[in-house]
């Protein structure tokens, strides 16, 4: 139980600190922090949630990263449906607490028929800069991809482990400086689908990319690294 509640708290942090950033401080005029900041923002959720928890659950935050490490050999199948189920849960329950917070502002409704609404991902209309669903699909395949291969690799007992999360957290900002005007960024299903339950509409209907082609790409990172990288203790 205390793993999964480490990864509720781990993927409410992560959602509640860069899907909010993107609402509160991205758009102010002339003051808003914009892609950069939001960018640095989720990588800072997982750097922190990462030393604070990580120790716990394995600071996974994300069905994506759960499904690399099983793929990649570090993590039990038996483990896979709780730990997503723990993720989904934080990360609805960051959203909600998001719109609770949001409403308080006159003026604030959510209008489900623009893209990025709520923080929400997509594609095509509802890209923030009209990509095709063929290229978002391939935007988070690729980038989840090498996520995995980042954490893989940052968390291998052959490599300085005190550092993973720098290298963890770093490779998140990465991705979303990338990212943010293809599909505003998932590279993790939890995520999409927090912010797509309270938007409802076409991004609800669109969110079931933002599972399959994170978690694609995840598994393919398991199997890359664990047959052609991963070191072998007689190497």
């Amino acid at each position: 139980m205390k793993k999964l509640f480490a990864e509720f708290f781990g993927t409410y942090w992560l959602v509640f600190g860069g899907c909010g950033s993107a609402l509160f401080a991205a758009g102010i005029p002339n003051l808003g922090i914009g892609f950069a900041g939001v960018s640095l923002a989720f990588g800072l959720t997982v750097l922190t949630m990462a030393y604070a928890v990580g120790h716990i659950s394995g600071g996974h935050f994300n069905p994506a990263v759960s499904f690399g490490l099983w793929a990649g050999g570090r993590f039990s199948a038996k483990d896979l449906a709780p730990y997503i189920l723990s993720q989904c849960a934080g990360a609805i329950a960051a959203a909600g607490t998001l719109l609770y917070i949001w409403s308080g502002k006159t003026g604030n409704v959510i209008d489900n028929t623009k893209a990025g609404a709520f923080a929400s991902n997509g594609y095509d209309a509802f890209s923030p800069e009209g990509y095709s669903m063929i290229s978002c699909f391939a935007a988070e395949f690729i980038l989840t991809m090498f996520f995995l291969l980042i954490i893989l690799g940052a968390t291998d007992k052959f490599a300085n482990g005190k550092f993973a999360g720098v290298a963890i957290g770093l490779g998140l900002t990465l991705i979303h400086l990338i990212s943010i005007p293809i599909t505003n960024t998932s590279v993790n299903p939890a995520r999409s689908l927090s912010q797509a339950v309270f938007v409802q509409g076409e991004p609800m209907g669109q969110v079931w990319l933002f599972w399959v082609a994170p978690i694609l790409g995840a598994i393919v990172a398991g199997l890359i690294y664990k047959n052609l990288l991963q070191k072998k203790d007689n190497e």
